[in-house]
Order: structure tokens, then C-alpha cells, then sequence
């Protein structure tokens, strides 16, 4: 559904303001008119109303630009329109297409309306450096997005006085983005599940592993190999307790530590184009598996953030997670209210639109940070005990990741599409590199196998639960593990024709046999319905698998795959033959969900199938400044620098060459929280 967003300036305001502008650019001009340009998420409309040449108002009439990113642009350029008679005035931090679109409509409109664009450009504004500022506080935090709401909270709870920066226009940072998944091992919630058929027999492989097998590297990586033994013995105590039950029946479920600890280590496990293999830095992956519960439970009992652990989670697993440990965790918007809620009730002061530019240092001490307003103008920040870095990675700076590169090679371009926010261009990376930190992993970033093949974000697109995922090509049939961890899910995807794959959905109800019952129209994922998909060309739906290949012969995310009735139907019958033997005979699938009844659904005309075009983009960035479990930043000789803390995806080491989907939200907040306890002190 398009958000509707409507700035109107009183008359008397107006004409207040009027008086400011250099010139009006036709005093002949009188009426309202429209004008549209392309934003991001589709044309943006505005209606201009105009009085003797002098415009009186800009009203937003269409505009789905992502209100989390841009309302300040949605507010402040209309406003500026008025304020300044002109087209041309400054974009907003953070939401630089959006502000375009929006002065483009405004050219637009004017053009219509056949004013004179050369005097409304001649009115061109462009903010000017104030005079220097100077803040004082214990600590600053740089960065609000998840990282850095967790470590101000986390600061100021501990008697810290916290003063919180943010590039951008809007606080949230790629948190806004995220998906709402959140790993932890939790062991009362995983005894109320059912361990499955499939879950035994991976258990049951772990238990087969050799210390001698030269796939784990433990001649590279030695201090893994107890993680082994942890996790082995783990796996035969819970067999023990559990004998004589049986999985898919009463066998309870099982997880622990090690077991995330293992899928962190065999899922970043990699090779690079140079030959080098790669690993998680096992004292940050422990700290991430042993905390990441209490960090969750933080959130939900001290912050206010809506989950659930222990008896009552419902646990799931997420595209790339390797397990079902992912507990259900806020998004977008509410999400960021809710953290900027708890942050202002301990008194964090939050600066947008300021982005750091120089780390200061006294006598050895990081001691603050230079910084810079939007206009120009520069702010000192001193800080008695230091800095947090929690600014993001390089995800937006497919130039950077490109520069970096020793993964994916001809894969990634400067102009690979990305998920992130376009404020993560690295910047806390390069402050910290100049006071000489330390960084690890930047030659590889993750791509999100499941992204919009337009626009790269997450958005466009409809899918489960990662066991329940059926994925095919552009001929109908599977072509990987769906299971499996998002690189080895890209660069699968990446083998197909235009790089480009699809997700057949069938909704997130399941019957008495345990099988899909169909998706509806009013199903949504990040805020957006089925329909709205449909009609904005972004998913194919029919209530019959004969009206789905019809439709699919059709435009959608750019694709036209003209799928057949027939092998739509052999895919998802073979899979449902899978899921009912608990075992993938194409591609090893490890849990296996998701079984579709097909007749159950065409014989619902209110229930139907969907299909998702995807194509991977640049999602983390695996690389940045090298941390110790106490979150404080390391240089090169893997000493702390005094007073420099850093949390979130700045940050390298935990990851390795791959990060587990789901495992981001527990990074940013057991870090965050880390960082800003310590930085308290």
C-alpha cells in the first residue's frame, strides 16, 4: 500500500516566507498542479499549489518510498520548496533518492504549470557551516542503529553520560532493515519442540566426525577441535537422557553452545581466491553463543522489545541459520522507537545528521571525536571515557567491498546492488585504521542470496521459514539445499541465468497432516501484502498451479521465466515426497519442512501460491576493526587502545568468511551491550 504523506504550509506562513525568496519565477501562474518522478520504491507524486507565480504548497499525493528511511526528506524537502521558491535545494542525510524524487516531482509539477524553471533554480538553497560546537560527555557512541542503542542504553544504565551520533537523518541504520531474527541457544524452548527424522540424522553426523578429517582444518584452526569434543559429548549425553524415544514423535529438541559454536565455525569455515582459509575467532564466537540468550532476554524484560524466550518462544530457523534456534525479535520503525523510547529515559542525547570524522586522542587515550553537521559545521565531542564505534560496515560501498575482495571475484562489481542502508560506507573502519587499530576479514562480504532483483533490497518478495523453502530455476526445478548458509545459497543462484532464482511460497499454515494450506492475498513480509506485490509487478499468484504459470508469463522483479503447470507441479510433489521421507535425495537437505497440499489449496479460491523472483546483493560485511571479547578495539600488536570500544558490523572476527542468518541482531546486541558496560567503567 502507497504511504500517503501530506505537508500543507498555512497561507499566512507562506506568504511570511515568501518574502525570503530571492524572486518568484512567474507572477502569472495561478492553480494547483502535479508532477511525478521515479524514487525508489516507485513514482513520487506531489501536488503544487501556486498563487500569482509564488508556490504556497507541495503536498505528497503518492509516495512509497520506506517512511523508516526517509520521512524526514518527506517533511523537509516540501517545506524547504515553499521556504525557498526553488526545486533545488539540499538533500537529506540518508535518504538522498527519496529527496530527488521528490525535488524532480516539484521540477516536474512546475513544468506543467509552465513556470519559469531557470528563476526557480536561480533560487537555490544550500545550508551554510554554522559557527563550531563543543559537547562534553563520558561516552560517545557513534552510530545509532542496533549496535549503538544497545551500547548507549548499556552505558548510561551503568551511570555513563551518553552522548549518541547518527550519519544520518533518521536513527535505526540497517536495524531498520533487518528481519526480525534473533539466534540463541535456549534450552527450555528447544525441549518443547520435536526433534525430527532429519535433526537426528545431522546430529547423528556430527558424532561421526573425525578429528582427523582434513575438511575441519584443524591442523590450521587446532583450538576448534575441543569444540568438537564439546559438542559430541553434548550430542550423546542428550541421546542418553532421550533413549528409547523417537524423533518425529516424543524425542525432544535438542541444542547448546557448542552446537552454535560449531554451525558459526563450519558456516564461516572458508577459502579464498588466494588459497587462505579463514575462521571465527573461537573467544568471540564463545562469548556470542554463551551470551546471546541473556542479551535477547535483556531486550525483552529491561528495553521493552515484544519476544519471547523459554517456555513461551516458538522457535524457527531463518534463511542460513543452520538450525531452528531463531527466537522472533522486533522490526523496522517500532523497533527504533522503542530503543530511542529507553535511551531517552536514561538521558542519551542523540545528534542526527552528525557523522564522525576523526577519532581524538590524548596522551595515548582515545578521548572523543571530531564531527561534522549536515551544513558543514563542525562538532567536538570530548568524552572522559571513550568512544563506541557502532557505525556499520562497508555494505553500502560496493566499491569498497569490491577494492577488498579475495571471495567472490568476478561475482561482485563496484555497482553490485545492496541491502544496506546507504549511510554504511565504512566510515568507523577508516577513523579507527588512522589511530591505528587493527582490522580482520575485509576481503569478503555476505550477499543475501534472497533479494530484490530491481532494487537489491529485501523487500519485493514473500518466503518462509528456511526448512520450508523450495527454491528453482528458471525451468521449475530445485537446484540447491535450501538449508544451506547464504554463500553457498548466492553463489548457487549466481550459476543461473541472470543470476536470478524463485521461491515458491505456499503461507505459513499447516493442516492436521502437517502440509501448507496455501498463501493469501493479505500474507505480507516487511509490511508488505501479497496483493501490493502483485500489483506492483514484484511476485506472481494463482489460486491454481495452472493461474501461477500463467501468470508467470507475465513481468516480475524483471524476470518473465513462463514456468509450465506441469513441471511446477513434479517439483513440489518430488519435495513433498522428501519431506514425508525426511530425506533429500538431490541435495541433502538437512531439516526438511514445508510439504505443500496442492489439492487443498486449489479447491480454496481463497487460498493460492507465490512465487518470489531473487537474486543475491550485498547484505554484511564480514570485515572491520579487530575486538576482544570485552568489545574494546585491538591494534596490531593485538593491544587494547585505551578508550575505543566498538560493536556490530564495524567490527571483524566473529564471522569469518560467512555469517549465519539470524546471528547479525544477536551480534549487534550482546556486543552492544558489551561495549557499553565496559566504555561505562
Amino acid at each position: 500500500m502507497k504511504k500517503v504523506l501530506s505537508v500543507v504550509l498555512a497561507l499566512s506562513m507562506a506568504l511570511g516566507l515568501a518574502g525570503c525568496s530571492s524572486k518568484t519565477a512567474s507572477n502569472s501562474v495561478s492553480g494547483t498542479f502535479e508532477g511525478t518522478a521515479k524514487g525508489m520504491q516507485g513514482d513520487v507524486v506531489v501536488s503544487m499549489t501556486v498563487e500569482n507565480g509564488e508556490i504556497k504548497s507541495v503536498e505528497l499525493k503518492e509516495c512509497s518510498e520506506t517512511p523508516s528511511v526517509a520521512s524526514v526528506a518527506m517533511e523537509r524537502i516540501p517545506a524547504e520548496v515553499v521556504e525557498y521558491q526553488t526545486y533545488e535545494v539540499d538533500a537529506v542525510t540518508g535518504a538522498t533518492l527519496c529527496s530527488n524524487a521528490i525535488m524532480n516531482a516539484v521540477k516536474d509539477a512546475a513544468t506543467n504549470a509552465g513556470m519559469d524553471l531557470d528563476a526557480l533554480k536561480a533560487n537555490a538553497h544550500h545550508a551554510e557551516a554554522t559557527e563550531d560546537e563543543t559537547l562534553d560527555c563520558d561516552v560517545v557512541v557513534v552510530g545509532a542503529g542496533g549496535a549503538g542503542y544497545s551500547a548507549a542504553i548499556s552505558a548510561a544504565q551503568n551511570g555513563a553520560k551518553v552522548i549518541m551520533i547518527e550519519k544520518s537523518s533518521v536513527a535505526g541504520g540497517n536495524t531498520l532493515m533487518q528481519g526480525g531474527a534473533f539466534n540463541a541457544v535456549d534450552k527450555e524452548a528447544t525441549a518443547n519442540r520435536i526433534t525430527s527424522v532429519a535433526e537426528l540424522n545431522t546430529l547423528n553426523g556430527y558424532l561421526a566426525l573425525s578429528k582427523d578429517d582434513e575438511a575441519l582444518h584443524f591442523d590450521q584452526f587446532p583450538e576448534w577441535a575441543d569444540v568438537l569434543d564439546e559438542l559430541q559429548s553434548d550430542i550423546k549425553a542428550f541421546l542418553a537422557e532421550n533413549a528409547g524415544k523417537k524423533a518425529g514423535e516424543d524425542m525432544p529438541g535438542f541444542d547448546s553452545v557448542a552446537l552454535h559454536m560449531w554451525h558459526i565455525y563450519t558456516g564461516g569455515l572458508r577459502q579464498m581466491l588466494d588459497g587462505r582459509w579463514v575462521a571465527s575467532d573461537i573467544n568471540l564466537a564463545r562469548t556470542l553463543a554463551e551470551s546471546a540468550l541473556d542479551s535477547y532476554k535483556w531486550t525483552v524484560d529491561d528495553l521493552g522489545i515484544t519476544g519471547a524466550y523459554g517456555a513461551d518462544a516458538e522457535l524457527y530457523t531463518v534463511l542460513g541459520a543452520m538450525w531452528p534456534r531463531t527466537h522472533k525479535f522486533m522490526t523496522s520503525t517500532p523497533l527504533i522507537d522503542q530503543l530511542d523510547k529507553v535511551a531517552k529515559e536514561y538521558g542519551v542525547e542523540l545528534y542526527t545528521e552528525t557523522a564522525g570524522k576523526t577519532l581524538l586522542t590524548t596522551d595515548g587515550k582515545v578521548s572523543g571525536i571530531e564531527a561534522e553537521k549536515a551544513d558543514g559545521t563542525k562538532v567536538t565531542i570530548n568524552a572522559t571515557k571513550g568512544v563506541v564505534l557502532a557505525c556499520g560496515g562497508y555494505g553500502a560501498n560496493a566499491a569498497m567491498a569490491k577494492e577488498y575482495d579475495n571471495y567472490w571475484g568476478d561475482n561482485l562489481s563496484d555497482h553490485t546492488l545492496t541491502t544496506n542502508v546507504g549511510t554504511n560506507t565504512g566510515d568507523g573502519i577508516v577513523m579507527a585504521q588512522e589511530i591505528g587499530a587493527d582490522t580482520v576479514g575485509l576481503d569478503v562480504v555476505q550477499l543475501m542470496p534472497s533479494s530484490s532483483p530491481i532494487k537489491g533490497t529485501m523487500t519485493d518478495g514473500i518466503w518462509g521459514d528456511a526448512s520450508q523453502q523450495i527454491w528453482i530455476d528458471g525451468e521449475g526445478n530445485r537446484f540447491v539445499n535450501e538449508y544451506a548458509e547464504r554463500d553457498v545459497l548466492a553463489k548457487a543462484s549466481l550459476a543461473l541465468d541472470n543470476g536470478i532464482f524463485y521461491i515458491i511460497y505456499a503461507g505459513n499454515e499447516t493442516n492436521e497432516n502437517g502440509m501448507l494450506t496455501g498463501a493469501t492475498l493479505d500474507n505480507a513480509l516487511f509490511g508488505t501484502s501479497v496483493q501490493s506485490m502483485v500489483d506492483n509487478g514484484h511476485v506472481w499468484y494463482g489460486s491454481t498451479l495452472a493461474e501461477l504459470a500463467e501468470a508467470s508469463k507475465t513481468s516480475a522483479g524483471g524476470a518473465t521465466p513462463a514456468f509450465t503447470e506441469e513441471a511446477l507441479r513434479a517439483t513440489i510433489e518430488k519435495y513433498n515426497s522428501y519431506v514425508a521421507a525426511q530425506k533429500d535425495d538431490d541435495f541433502g537437505k538437512e531439516v526438511l519442512a514445508g510439504a505443500i497440499d496442492i489439492d487443498a489449496i486449489e479447491a480454496d479460491p481463497n487460498r493460492g501460491f507465490v512465487i518470489s523472483p531473487r537474486k543475491a546483493s550485498i547484505h554484511h560485511t564480514m570485515g572491520g576493526v579487530k575486538i576482544n571479547t570485552s568489545a574494546e578495539v585491538l591494534d596490531k600488536e593485538g593491544n587494547a587502545i585505551p578508550g575505543l570500544w566498538a560493536a556490530g558490523e564495524v567490527t571483524g572476527g566473529i564471522h569469518a568468511g560467512n555469517r549465519l542468518g539470524g546471528n547479525a541482531v544477536a551480534d549487534i546486541f550482546t556486543f552492544g551491550k558489551i561495549a557499553g558496560e565496559n566504555a561505562a567503567k
